[in-house]
C-alpha cells in the first residue's frame, strides 16, 4: 500500500514548531511520509531528533514597516512561494497543514492554488495574521480553544476544536503527580523566557527573589532561561541573595525540569500554556503586551479563570508585586496543589491524536 505524504509548514519559533513536530511524530507512527517546511530558526528544534521526516528550509519574512523593508519582505515570501511549489511538485502531498507564522504562508498558498486539501491549526485563542489570510480557503480550521469569535460564520462551519498538540515527552507528564513543597522544603522555580520574554524576566525576577525574606530565599532553586549577555549580572544577583540558580539561553531537557518544578514564571504563548497545563504545573503568566489582539493575555486567562494560573500584566508589574505573589504562594502549598490540579483539568492531552485523526480522515475522504 502506497504511503500517504503529508506536508507540515510552520514558522520557526517554538510556539509554531512544537505543535507541528508533535503532529509529525503522530503521523510517522501512522506510517505516513512527513515533509516539514519551515525557516532556519527551527533547525535547532529538529536537529538529530526526527530522522524519518524530510525537513526543508524555505525563504520567508514578515512584512515590516517601511517601503524598502516591505519590498524586501514580499520578495522573500515570493522566493518562498516558488520554492514551495517546487517542493509540492516533488513530494506530491495529499494534505498540507499550516501551523501559522509567515513561513507557513508560501506553501499553504501554493497548496490551495493546486487544490490540495489544507488544514490550518491555530494555537492561540485568536487567529494570527497568516492563518486569518489562509482560513477562507482551508478545508478545516483546527482550533486549540473553543473560541470562534475571530472566525466569520462561513469559516466557523469548518472549525474543529482539537486542542494544541504538545510534545510527547510533555504529554507523558499528564499522569505525573504534582508534589507541593511543604514549609522549609526546597522550592523549585522555573523561569521560561523565550523569544518574547527573556529580557523582562531578567529585569524583574532576580530583584523579586532578592526581596524575599531569608527563610524563603534559602529554599529556592531557580532554573531560568535568559540571554547569554544577561547571565553574569543575574548570576551575581542570585549569589548575593543566597539563591541557588541554573541559568542558560536554552534548555533541551524541559520535560525533566518540569517534573521537579513547583511553579513557573513565563510568557503565555499558546504552546507554553498548553504544555504547562498538560504537565499540571501552576504558573504566573506575564503576557506579552504588544500584540494588537492581546492574544497572550487571552491564552493565560483561559487557564487563570479556572484557577490554574495567575496573570500579572506587564504594565502593572514590579519587582515588589512579583515578590509579594511569590511569597504568598511559597507559603501556601495547598494553593499550589489546587492550581496544579485546575491547570491539568483544563488541559487537552489528546490534542495530537485528535489532530492526527482529523488529518487521516481528510486524506482518506472520510471527513466531508
Amino acid at each position: 500500500m502506497t504511503k500517504q505524504t503529508i506536508m507540515l509548514c510552520a514558522g520557526g519559533t517554538g510556539g509554531h514548531v512544537f505543535p507541528a513536530l508533535s503532529l509529525a511524530k503522530d503521523l510517522l507512527s501512522r506510517d505516513c511520509n512527513v515533509v516539514f517546511l519551515t525557516d532556519e530558526r527551527a533547525i535547532k528544534y529538529v536537529r538529530d531528533k526526527y530522522d524519518d521526516m524530510t525537513v526543508c528550509v524555505i525563504p520567508s519574512s514578515t512584512i515590516p514597516a517601511g517601503l524598502m523593508s516591505k519590498i524586501k519582505g514580499i520578495a522573500l515570501l515570493g522566493r518562498g512561494y516558488l520554492k514551495s511549489r517546487q517542493l509540492i511538485n516533488k513530494y506530491k502531498p495529499r494534505l498540507v497543514i499550516g501551523f501559522g507564522g509567515y513561513p507557513s504562508l508560501p506553501p499553504m498558498v501554493a497548496a490551495q492554488q493546486k487544490d490540495i486539501i489544507t488544514i490550518i491549526h491555530e494555537q492561540n485563542a485568536i487567529l494570527g495574521k497568516a492563518n486569518a489570510y489562509l482560513a477562507p480557503k482551508a478545508d478545516r480550521i483546527a482550533l486549540s480553544l473553543p473560541d470562534l469569535s475571530s472566525l466569520d460564520e462561513t469559516d466557523a462551519m469548518r472549525a474543529v476544536v482539537t486542542g494544541n498538540p504538545v510534545r510527547s515527552e510533555i504529554a507523558d507528564l499528564y499522569s505525573h503527580p504534582y508534589n507541593a513543597p511543604d514549609e522549609g522544603e526546597p522550592f523549585n522555580l522555573f523561569v521560561m523566557g523565550g523569544s518574547l520574554g527573556a529580557k523582562i524576566m531578567a529585569k524583574y525576577v532576580p530583584e523579586a527573589l532578592s526581596q524575599l525574606p531569608e527563610n524563603l530565599r534559602v529554599r529556592i532553586n531557580v532554573v531560568q532561561q535568559c540571554h547569554k549577555e544577561d547571565i553574569p549580572a543575574m548570576q551575581d544577583a542570585y549569589v548575593k541573595a543566597g539563591i541557588s540558580s541554573t541559568l542558560k539561553p536554552f534548555f533541551d531537557n524541559v520535560p525533566e525540569i518540569l517534573k521537579k518544578t513547583h511553579l513557573v514564571i513565563a510568557r503565555s504563548g499558546a504552546s507554553t500554556v498548553a504544555e504547562l497545563s498538560v504537565a499540571g504545573v501552576p504558573a504566573i503568566y506575564i503576557p506579552y503586551p504588544h500584540h494588537a489582539d492581546q492574544q497572550q493575555k487571552v491564552n493565560a486567562e483561559s487557564i487563570s479563570t479556572h484557577g490554574g494560573a495567575w496573570v500579572m500584566e506587564e504594565k502593572n508589574l514590579s519587582a515588589e508585586s512579583l515578590s509579594a505573589k511569590l511569597a504568598e504562594l511559597m507559603q501556601s502549598p495547598q494553593t499550589l496543589f489546587q492550581a496544579a490540579d485546575a491547570a491539568r483539568s483544563n488541559a487537552k492531552p489528546e490534542a495530537t491524536r485528535k489532530l492526527g485523526n482529523l488529518a487521516i480522515a481528510l486524506v482518506k475522504g472520510w471527513d466531508k
